[in-house]
């Protein structure tokens, strides 16, 4: 049968001008995860509508190649970016779950990929292809038990997800009582000027390590690419901390033309072009792109005060980048330039001990999350055509 027999594209959902409702932006829509990142409330004026039960996908150059999409699931009725398409099933005979996952098969993605039209960089998905897409539903009982089997994974990641982000926001208090609000131990006995604690002082971003500026090997030698060395740019980025896996590997070939890029385990990433204020710690080996400034630290127990240092300057990014007519450019010599307030070493030491157990149980969930992920992609496909059975 036609997919539109049984699906509803962009169904009507009752949200009135003016009124606040919850609101789900492309940036905190991550890739092939169920339930987005954040879900925000804004006043209503335009944008897709969605209501639980819908499942809905990025239609436009790169996020829907990126995975973009999520279930609509205890949020209610809301609405989030006109990028979004928006799904539902017509009536009873398809379930609301199994749809998402069928969204994620590669037969329905590459239909629609094929289908996008517009410019270079910025096309979209051509609606028309679902009236083109010929598809045949198991019986709802098959259904249901393939997308409980799915969504036992799903509940797995999603609950290290929220492991992760309290654990985040544990570390990241710590920092803003100690560093910013200067209720560091043994506040009450310091004396501070100028916002300065006595024994502390202001260091450049340079002050901490060497500074890399990423490069992209030649893009016209395919035997720069597809080997194992991580190859970090912006969207690799987005809603991690370690970013364990990236769109692009390079070839040792490759990354050996620019030997002086490498980054070691436990640097630290900062988007600096576009996307400004993105903030990493790498794992690996790898190399970035020229959007991302990076530091080696000379001392690697100023890991996680450093990192959230960066954490915290993204307006300040905004600020020193010279704005084009369309991005943000913080070059190198600017990004070595900002200023932090340093505190004595005694209390970055203390700072680390207490952060380094946290920051090593977010790995391990990270982790566990990639294997999770690696499973449940392997067995949709197979769970979908009848390979396995339920």
């Amino acid at each position: 049968m036609n997919f539109l027999d049984k699906i509803t594209l962009n169904p009507p959902v009752p949200l009135k001008k003016g009124i606040a409702y919850p609101f789900i932006e492309m940036a905190n829509v991550g890739s092939y995860q169920r339930e987005p990142e954040n879900v925000d409330t804004k006043v209503y004026s335009s944008g897709s509508r969605f209501a639980d039960g819908d499942t809905i996908i990025a239609r436009i150059t790169p996020c829907l190649q990126n995975g973009k999409g999520f279930y609509c699931h205890n949020i209610g009725e809301g609405f989030g970016s006109t990028e979004f398409i928006v799904l539902r099933p017509k009536d009873q005979t398809v379930d609301s779950r199994y749809l998402y996952y069928l969204m994620q098969t590669n037969y329905i993605r590459e239909k629609m990929i094929k289908s996008m039209v517009g410019a270079s960089g910025r096309q979209r998905v051509n609606n028309d292809v679902f009236t083109s897409i010929d598809i045949s539903f198991p019986k709802i009982e098959i259904q249901r038990r393939i997308a409980d089997i799915l969504s036992a994974y799903d509940d797995l990641i999603e609950n290290n997800r929220k492991q992760i982000k309290l654990l985040e926001e544990a570390a990241q208090r710590l920092y803003k009582e100690w560093f910013v609000d200067l209720r560091f131990p043994g506040y009450e006995h310091t004396k501070i000027t100028d916002g300065v604690p006595e024994g502390w002082d202001i260091r450049a971003v340079s002050d901490f390590g060497k500074v890399i500026t990423g490069k992209t090997p030649s893009t016209s030698k395919p035997e720069y690419y597809g080997g194992n060395i991580p190859f970090v740019t912006i969207p690799d980025m987005h809603n991690t901390i370690f970013p364990l896996s990236t769109e692009k590997y390079l070839s040792k070939q490759g990354a050996n033309t620019q030997k002086n890029k490498f980054l070691p385990p436990h640097s630290v990433m900062v988007s600096c072009i576009a996307t400004v204020g993105l903030v990493n710690i790498t794992c690996d080996l790898c190399q970035t792109n020229q959007q991302i400034n990076s530091v080696i630290l000379k001392d690697e127990k100023e890991l996680y005060f450093f990192y959230f240092a960066m954490k915290r300057i993204k307006s300040l990014l905004d600020g020193v980048g010279s704005n084009g007519a369309t991005m943000t450019n913080v070059n190198k010599t600017k990004f070595e330039n900002i200023r932090i307030l340093y505190p004595e070493s005694y209390l970055g030491n203390h700072f680390f001990e207490l952060c380094h157990p946290i920051f090593q149980k977010i790995l391990i969930l990270s982790k566990e999350n990639q294997y999770l992920q690696q499973a449940r992609d392997r067995l949709l496909p197979k769970l979908m055509s009848g390979e396995v059975e339920v």
